[in-house]
């Protein structure tokens, strides 16, 4: 069975702390065994591995959210990466191309989707597997996983079966119902329905199928050059509506979808993270902070209050959904990222006269990590070094720089940075552009740089 996982959003209904580079699966909030913090995301992909399916999956995304997942996951998964941004059907066509004509899986094989970000227990990828075994041995076209409700939620679509069926069992699906009201809810429970968790499997041959029928090409290298002229349509709409043979399997077990404030801080591993006090009468009140000054909450319960760089939020927990419609005009830049080095994050940012700005951030790079060989057309930079110690290209040359140093990198100049140890700097970049989109990209890692800048001298 090949996996694949979906990876995307912008996370708005998590804001301040996720954003259009940092959506809620890459949010270090959940408790793991050695007592750190872990990610969705982490969580998720350590799960997989538990059940052995991690040579056999990939993660769809699209370009933004690269950096951070190979820094969550260390490079260890193979990443699908969508050259503009689709909807789902788009997503699952090109990974479907990419395991047929680059992985060259056969026809008959079973692929299942799923979200990279379900809060589930490990059994829950056992029953994933299961439908390899139920697309293979009926003759569905789609099979389904169906989580069996625990209460009447209005949060979720339901998935309604031709009759209640036996756990092991599965089932032909009569209809799809997409966040009915409570009352209706109820309804469809004593129906047998169940909560669709986004999860479906399907034989390759299937989907390749549909992309000839609609003239698409089923290799991986053509389909990526016509990806952006797709049409921007979900998977449901393009396929389930259409498919007339599907079978839903039930799963009896925990599923969560930590996708609000109010259901994310169910699961969290502590009550505060980060600088700040919550007074022993503030009761229900989760604090997550990641600024560097402290924040206290003093006789308020049932709260919850994040602070990053890109904002504050003090709301009442079951309020806290609403979020999303207050934010949703909010178009200001990430103001903290993690890369694939590390992380940067916005110290100030600053218009002046004459069309000039000027950007601050703080850049940590991590031991033996490095910014790829590149120059920008529209700003200089000033690095201030003020910790550890790395290693510096500029104009052919190379030199190492440690707390104190400064290095001036004008606009148009090619130049690279590595950290021998753990590397912290400040960056000033004045300019006419400062967008993050102004940059040429040469050579990304360190031994290409080497081999391919051959005039560097040391100074």
């Amino acid at each position: 069975m090949n996996l694949v996982l979906l990876s995307g959003g912008s996370g708005k209904r998590l804001w301040p702390l996720s954003n259009d580079s940092r959506s809620k699966q890459f949010l270090k909030v959940l408790e793991q065994e050695n007592d750190s913090l872990q990610s969705m995301v982490q969580r998720v992909w350590n799960q997989i591995l538990n059940v052995e399916l991690g040579e056999s999956t990939v993660i769809a995304t699209g370009k933004s959210q690269v950096d951070m997942i190979k820094s969550q996951l260390n490079d260890e998964v193979d990443l699908i990466v969508e050259p503009a941004r689709r909807d789902t059907f788009p997503a699952i066509a090109l990974a479907a191309s990419y395991i047929y004509s680059v992985k060259k899986a056969d026809l008959d094989d079973v692929i299942a989707i799923l979200p990279v970000d379900p809060y589930v227990e490990d059994e829950f990828f056992n029953r994933v597997k299961d439908l390899e075994e139920v697309v293979k041995n009926s003759d569905t076209q789609l099979a389904l996983i169906g989580v069996t409700p625990t209460y009447p939620s209005s949060k979720y679509g339901y998935i309604v079966p031709e009759h209640k069926v036996a756990t092991n069992e599965y089932v032909s699906v009569k209809r799809f119902t997409e966040k009915p009201s409570e009352a209706d809810a109820s309804n469809l429970i004593e129906q047998g329905a169940l909560w669709n968790c986004g999860v479906f499997a399907f034989k390759l041959g299937y989907i390749l199928s549909i992309l000839e029928a609609k003239g698409l090409p089923t290799q991986y290298t053509e389909l990526l050059k016509r990806y952006e002229n797709l049409p921007k349509i979900s998977f449901d709409y393009e396929v389930v509506e259409e498919t007339k043979e599907i079978v839903v399997l039930p799963y009896e077990g925990y599923w969560k979808d930590l996708g609000t404030w109010n259901t994310l801080t169910e699961e969290m591993a502590t009550s505060q993270i980060g600088k700040g006090v919550i007074s022993k009468d503030s009761n229900n009140v989760h604090l997550i902070n990641e600024l560097d000054i402290p924040v206290t909450v003093l006789g308020a319960s049932n709260l919850v209050v994040a602070a990053s760089p890109d904002g504050i939020l003090v709301s009442d927990k079951e309020a806290s959904p609403r979020i999303k419609e207050l934010v949703g005009e909010f178009d200001n830049r990430p103001m903290y990222e993690e890369r694939r080095w590390g992380w940067y994050r916005v110290l100030d940012y600053t218009k002046l006269a004459e069309e000039q700005e000027v950007l601050t951030k703080r850049i940590c790079i991590a031991s033996g990590k490095n910014l790829s060989y590149q120059l920008h057309d529209y700003r200089d930079e000033i690095w201030t070094i003020i910790k550890g110690q790395g290693e510096v290209i500029l104009n052919k040359e190379t030199s190492i720089v440690k707390p104190g140093d400064v290095v001036k990198v004008p606009s148009g100049e090619k130049h690279a940075i590595r950290a021998i140890t753990d590397l912290e700097f400040i960056e000033v970049q004045t300019g006419s552009q400062l967008i993050e989109e102004d940059i040429v990209r040469l050579y990304m890692t360190w031994n290409e740089i080497q081999e391919h800048v051959l005039e560097v001298k040391k100074v």
